[in-house]
């Protein structure tokens, strides 16, 4: 797990404890500021997994290139003769 999510799991539990104080005491304000609270976590969950996202996509692309630059090396290490011959 990584820091956002932590964060995020950290704002969620604390929305949540806000939003139920508010509500039992009937405190509006609180019961907002617990929502906000979890709106937040819920934004920090979403920031993890752009980043995770992220990174996958850089991993993929890195491999693609080096797949790439091998292919390129074996085709023409496969093909240096047919330069010589002409």
């Amino acid at each position: 797990m990584d820091k956002e999510h932590i964060k995020g799991a950290a704002e969620k539990a604390k929305g949540a404890l806000k939003s139920a104080a508010g509500k039992m005491s009937g405190d509006k304000k609180l019961q907002a500021e617990g929502k906000l609270d979890q709106t937040k976590g819920a934004a920090y969950d979403a920031l993890a997994e752009a980043k995770k996202a992220s990174l996958d996509l850089k991993a993929r692309i890195d491999k693609a290139r080096i797949e790439a630059a091998r292919s390129a090396a074996d085709y023409a290490e496969a093909n240096a003769g047919d330069l010589d011959e002409e």
